[in-house]
């Protein structure tokens, strides 16, 4: 072989051995930066009453939520807020379930506001801090019945609790349906379709972050043995949880179910961008279920 050919050959080589390496070395920093803990103080709201919480999760964290009750508690509704939020994020769900007559519960996960956590695990820990909300508002509020609003990261850990909560209605927002989907539809949206190859260089990343492995994070499996009544709220124009996941999420769960697709939402507070769809449809699941 001539040398001139050899040379260019090693140069190829080398360059795509640097591409991998950088490759890989992006990946862990963007796997790393994604389960890192997002822990802050949250203002309580000035217009808005509630009562400072906290109790214990088996996640291992002590968990810190606000609690508001009414005249009526005709039952009790756990709000559970997305990846990188906080429980100020639910305030005006809150609000309007407050106004409905249900006592609400809202809370941080662990590794979010100000419950103190390690790493964010994508709704593997996150799913013991909502049993322990659960039990939390029974014991608070016996003999009442109790459901749950869960947004994305919310609505996967209420799905993933094992064993299954023992609550009477769940409305279930943006809710991933594997981990793996998950992280090449938000992989896409950085760097279009091609890179959706990447996503196994982030997925390998789950035992380390998480102490949990892939098969341990699939909603769309939890949903097909869970008998609870479950409402599934979905944008059609989300591009983190597409709406074609959504539909397979919502074929693939056990009845009773029902679901709502909003017109033109995104991964977003779908109660701000819809408020009315929002209201009517939600209100009158959980005016079913929790009698």
């Amino acid at each position: 072989m001539k040398p001139q050919l050899v040379r260019n050959r090693n140069w190829v080589v080398a360059g795509v051995f640097t591409a991998v390496l950088w490759s890989i070395y992006g990946a862990w920093i963007f796997g790393s930066i994604y389960c890192t803990t997002c822990n802050h103080i949250v203002a309580m709201p000035t217009d808005f009453p509630v009562e400072r919480v906290a109790f214990s999760s088996k996640s291992g964290a002590t968990i810190r939520g606000w609690l508001v009750t009414g005249e009526t508690n005709r039952g009790v509704v756990i709000l559970q807020h997305g990846i990188h939020a906080d429980k100020s994020t639910l305030v005006s769900r809150a609000r309007l379930m407050s106004q409905a007559g249900y006592a609400v519960l809202l809370f941080d996960f662990q590794a979010h506001g100000e419950s103190i956590g390690n790493e964010i695990t994508f709704g593997y820990l996150e799913s013991r801090d909502s049993q322990a909300a659960v039990r939390f508002v029974k014991q608070r509020f016996p003999g009442k019945p109790v459901g749950i609003i869960g947004v994305s990261l919310g609505a996967a850990a209420a799905v993933l609790a094992k064993p299954h909560l023992d609550v009477q209605a769940l409305v279930l927002e943006m809710m991933y349906p594997t981990i793996e989907e998950a992280t090449k539809d938000r992989i896409e949206i950085r760097l279009g379709s091609m890179g959706r190859c990447l996503s196994p260089l982030l997925t390998a990343q789950i035992p380390w972050h998480a102490g949990c492995h892939g098969e341990d994070l699939r909603p769309i499996d939890a949903v097909a043995t869970i008998n609870t009544p479950k409402l599934f709220i979905a944008g059609t124009a989300d591009l983190e949880t597409k709406f074609s996941e959504a539909e397979n999420i919502f074929a693939n769960a056990a009845e009773p179910k029902s679901f709502v697709a909003v017109a033109g939402g995104r991964h977003q507070d779908l109660l701000r961008f819809a408020p009315e769809q929002y209201k009517t449809n939600v209100l009158d699941f959980l005016e079913q279920h929790l009698k």
